[in-house]
């Protein structure tokens, strides 16, 4: 990990979110004494396209039927 200075770090803070991005980490410091750390963040979840299946699945006969009675009488709550 390497440790930057505030005054380098405001002079080069692109190039330093560049590798940032890339994965590395730094340790921010003033006057020498360690002050915050810079991490990549993580990657925000990918969000997976309405319909990406469409096409690609089958459901078997009867599969939007009613359940049966015993079936829909374990969901019960009393």
């Amino acid at each position: 990990m390497n440790i930057i200075n505030v005054h380098d770090a405001k002079t080069h803070l692109s190039r330093l979110l560049d590798d940032v991005a890339r994965g590395k980490e730094m340790t921010l410091a003033k006057n020498g004494k360690p002050m915050a750390r810079l991490s990549p963040l993580k990657p925000a979840k990918r969000v997976l396209p309405y319909g990406l299946l469409k096409g690609k699945l089958k459901l078997g006969a009867g599969f939007d039927d009613p359940l049966p009675d015993d079936v829909i009488a374990g969901f019960s709550s009393k």
